[in-house]
């Protein structure tokens, strides 16, 4: 009985947990729902509220953009009447102009009237004239003024012959006696020796053991010493004597000094050599730039640029034709000088220009080309004047004289080169050196004549167009120079020009 009490308790316990959880899950899921509508109407409000405010924004947006766009097309229209306003007043004041022009238009051709009239008038009175004169005279207007033009143009042509010819005569006689009195005045007023002194190649030896000495073990000694000075030493059975042998005279007397200081001084070896060329060229740079400190006082050209004074020094060193170039150089500018006070050029640049005008053969074993265009590149690299530059590169006439000082110069130069005793070669030999040119440039082909000037110092060359072009043209001054190189012995440089002419020849019939 108990049992069945206690299974009727539970079965109804069961049933009123059952109940009991059905109506809490019903008044949970109610409440759930309340709570869903509640929080979907807040969002409801917010986003109308959010609503209200960006259409109140855009408005805003709106309102500002309008009034900016309005105040943008106010600002356009007072800037469009303004530019009607000024438009209008040009448009007035061209009125006015165009009104003030007809005025005078009007007004000239009132006065041009009266002016064609006034000259009908003249020319009528003209013509009455002319035509009385005709009648007077019996001569028509052209008549008279060809015979009046005619006898004109015979006077003046027979006096200006007649003044032309007394100018011409006039002229050449005096200038003829004023040249040979300027010529013989300067000439008289330089005393120069007739002969220079030459460089000196040969070392004089105190004994014939010291060629030994010089030439050392396994020759070490006479290397070392043409290593150092770029001067070859020539050791032959010549008795107490070397001979040195260098194109460079500045590095001939460097190594004959050296070469002295080791004889005299006993020890020659590698070391010792190297330490004397040293000291010897050294002393040969102060030498140099003292000769060319007194070369420029002794020509009277101060203010030369250091460089200059350096290069004149090294001509001391340096012959033409037996003549010191720099002994020469200073009778050139001492001579310009006194043919620019005789015809009134400008004394310190001829002085100036005879004493640089071969300063490039201080370098033109150095740089290519002809000395007298090097001189006046290395003057005018130092600071020298156009004109007396122009002076040094011209006094060969290679390059066009500007100036009456650079005609002075080339005088000066030639006096100096051409008086007696001057230069070693004679005569006979200088002609025969231009024949040999000649000769050279005729034993081509195609060559119809040439001609050695400059004092041999240019050929120009005349060649047949019918048988040599211009390729060939050029191929033949090549070989020409070629065959001068080979055959001939000469100072500085020759050179060569060929000429190809071609004419058109007709006649009119």
């Amino acid at each position: 009985m108990p049992d069945i009490v206690l299974a009727v308790v539970a079965a109804v316990a069961v049933v009123l947990g059952v109940i009991v959880g059905f109506v809490s899950r019903n008044v949970i899921a109610s409440n759930s729902v309340k709570h869903a509508e509640q929080y979907g109407q807040r969002l409801m409000a917010e986003a109308r509220a959010k609503q209200k405010e960006i259409v109140l924004e855009g408005k805003d947006e709106a309102l500002h953009l309008r009034r900016a766009a309005e105040e943008e097309a106010r600002e356009q229209r007072a800037t469009f009447q303004r530019t009607e306003r000024r438009l209008l007043d040009r448009e007035e004041a061209l009125d006015r102009k165009v009104a003030s022009l007809e005025e005078r238009e009007l007004s000239l051709s009132h006065g041009l009237a009266g002016l064609n009239a006034e000259r009908i008038e003249i020319e009528a009175m003209q013509q009455r004239g002319l035509r009385e004169l005709e009648r007077i005279s019996g001569l028509s207007v052209a008549e008279a003024r060809e015979g009046l033009i005619s006898q004109i143009a015979d006077e003046a042509r027979a006096e200006a012959q007649q003044r032309v010819r007394e100018i011409e005569r006039h002229a050449q006689e005096e200038g003829e006696t004023r040249a040979r009195h300027v010529l013989t005045t300067v000439m008289q007023r330089i005393a120069a020796d007739h002969t220079s002194e030459a460089t000196v190649t040969v070392v004089t030896l105190p004994n014939e053991e010291m060629k030994g000495r010089i030439i050392g073990r396994e020759g070490r000694n006479i290397r070392a010493l043409e290593q150092a000075t770029g001067v070859d030493l020539i050791i032959d059975d010549t008795p107490e004597a070397v001979v040195l042998s260098g194109f460079d005279p500045v590095r001939r007397e460097v190594a004959r000094l050296a070469l002295t200081k080791l004889i005299s001084d006993g020890r020659i070896h590698p070391g010792r050599i190297e330490e004397t060329v040293a000291k010897s060229r050294s002393e040969l740079d102060v030498v140099m730039r003292q000769a060319g400190e007194q070369a420029a006082y002794d020509a009277g050209v101060p203010g030369l640029h250091p460089e200059l004074i350096k290069l004149l020094g090294r001509l001391k060193y340096r012959t033409s034709y037996g003549q010191n170039v720099l002994n020469h150089s200073i009778e050139t500018a001492r001579l310009g000088g006194l043919l620019a006070a005789e015809i009134g050029a400008n004394i310190g640049d001829s002085k100036k220009g005879g004493l640089l005008h071969d300063i490039g053969k201080a370098v033109d074993h150095e740089v290519d080309g002809p000395h007298a265009a090097i001189g006046g590149d290395i003057a005018a690299r130092y600071g020298v004047s156009h004109l007396v530059c122009n002076a040094i590169a011209a006094h060969h006439q290679e390059v066009e004289q500007e100036s009456i000082e650079a005609t002075v110069v080339q005088i000066a130069d030639a006096i100096s080169a051409s008086r007696p005793g001057a230069r070693g070669e004679s005569l006979d030999n200088y002609v025969k050196r231009l024949d040999d040119l000649q000769q050279i440039a005729l034993s081509f082909p195609g060559v119809e004549r040439c001609f050695a000037i400059q004092a041999g110092r240019e050929i120009r060359i005349l060649v047949r167009p019918e048988d040599v072009d211009d390729l060939a043209s050029s191929r033949l001054a090549r070989d020409v120079v070629r065959r001068i190189e080979e055959q001939l012995q000469y100072p500085g440089q020759i050179k060569v020009t060929v000429i190809r002419e071609t004419r058109a020849i007709d006649y009119a019939r």
